[in-house]
């Protein structure tokens, strides 16, 4: 049995994550510094994105938008996945609220939703009335009387949440909740709130190092009739929180081989992104979903028999390679450019997940209804099992395998709902 240990943020070598995609810088990301909340610089959170380059500039530097679409559209990943709410007619999502949580404030926000509406197909949004009324609409809102300040790197982030989100569950409500900074305090006051308006949905693609105190933090993701998705890191092997609490659902990250650029065609296989995150929690005990879990396991007999009896990440998985990412639209200038943008990282998929659970409800569907439902057979019916890649040099803990694994969990979407 392995013994607990402290997971660690380990930088992953050039070479093995995609050459031609990048991060948000970590200072830029967070758009924060300690001296912005009196806060040691531990405590700021940062984006789980990875944006692909797409050509070079006149002037030599990285080119990352362009004026059409360079990544997947929905109609490609609904190819891979085939998920029925992942069409501009389905209708998927009636009902319910997904509450997309992000810092800062980005000003174009539903306008750029609108711009990928009309691209693939769905109908314009317009701003909710009320979060009761009838129909699908979009709120952009915020704790607190201020409206946050801009930063770039977080609008990007934001475009790919609401746009993804929406596009999985058409007939949802998309609420855009706006903590005023990228501090943890700020990002759970922010969840508080999502909480408050009756989110049913919430998704998360941030995060920071795990600390000895992060328990504490776990009753933010415990509303009733709430299910929370996070994205679970895009540095390889290792751990962040809030992915690590046992209250959300972690998704890590895969590549789809046999797409490229705005398609995806022939025999499409599914494995291990290697910068998608996951390990097991320093701080976190294994939940009951995990320890009774009767699956297969890879590299051990059990999941507590893997983890030392601590809490593993990743739950599920969705596309995360940013060589194989999808398309957003974004007129922020990241990087001094806007337009059409191809993102990867577990960015991606915390906003689908959100979506998916969300198309899921509405249809009265429970296999995959929160971790409970996917580690008691969900996976079984509606999840492909990721059975071949590495995110690390880490042995058991950093490959995937024929069932449960540390890479990406219990795999991906499928026939769903």
């Amino acid at each position: 049995m392995r013994l607990p240990y402290r997971a660690t943020l380990l930088t992953v070598a050039a070479a093995m994550v995609a050459a031609a995609a990048v991060a948000l810088p970590a200072a830029a990301s967070t758009g924060a510094a300690a001296t912005e909340t009196g806060r040691p610089a531990a405590t700021t959170e940062h984006t789980m994105l990875k944006v692909k380059q797409v050509g070079t500039l006149k002037n030599g530097k990285p080119k990352y938008a362009q004026t059409t679409p360079t990544g997947l559209p929905p109609s490609a990943v609904q190819s891979v996945y085939n998920l029925s709410g992942l069409s501009s007619s389905s209708g998927a999502g009636a009902g319910q609220i997904i509450a997309i949580v992000d810092a800062y404030h980005d000003a174009n926000a539903l306008s750029d939703l609108n711009e990928f509406n009309a691209q693939y197909g769905y109908a314009n949004l317009s701003t909710c009335a009320s979060l009761t009324q009838s129909g699908a609409c979009f709120e952009q809102t915020h704790p607190g009387s201020t409206t946050p300040r801009s930063n770039s790197n977080w609008a990007l982030e934001e475009s790919l949440d609401i746009e993804w989100a929406h596009a999985e569950a058409p007939a949802a409500k998309i609420v855009l909740v706006e903590a005023t900074s990228s501090s943890s305090s700020a990002l759970y006051s922010a969840v508080s709130y999502a909480n408050s308006l009756g989110a049913t949905e919430v998704s998360m693609s941030w995060g920071g190092s795990e600390s000895s105190s992060e328990s504490s933090n776990d009753s933010y993701f415990t509303h009733s009739g709430t299910l929370y998705t996070v994205s679970a890191g895009d540095s390889g092997h290792g751990l962040e929180y809030p992915a690590a609490s046992p209250n959300v659902v972690a998704v890590g990250g895969t590549t789809l081989n046999g797409c490229s650029g705005t398609s995806c065609s022939g025999n499409i296989t599914e494995t291990t992104w290697t910068g998608g995150s996951g390990g097991v929690s320093a701080y976190e005990t294994i939940p009951s979903y995990q320890s009774g879990y009767t699956g297969s396991v890879y590299g051990a007999s059990t999941i507590s028999a893997l983890t030392g009896s601590h809490r593993g990440v990743p739950d599920v998985s969705f596309v995360g390679n940013p060589n194989t990412g999808v398309s957003v639209y974004d007129s922020t200038a990241y990087s001094g450019q806007s337009g059409w943008f191809t993102l990867g990282g577990t960015s991606v998929g915390a906003p689908n997940w959100a979506g998916i659970l969300a198309a899921g409800a509405a249809a009265g569907s429970t296999a995959l209804q929160g971790t409970a439902a996917i580690y008691s057979g969900g996976y079984q019916t509606n999840l492909r099992d990721i059975t071949s890649g590495t995110n690390g040099t880490c042995g058991t803990d950093c490959t995937a395998g024929t069932g449960y694994d540390l890479v990406t969990g219990l795999g991906s979407p499928i026939n769903y709902p």
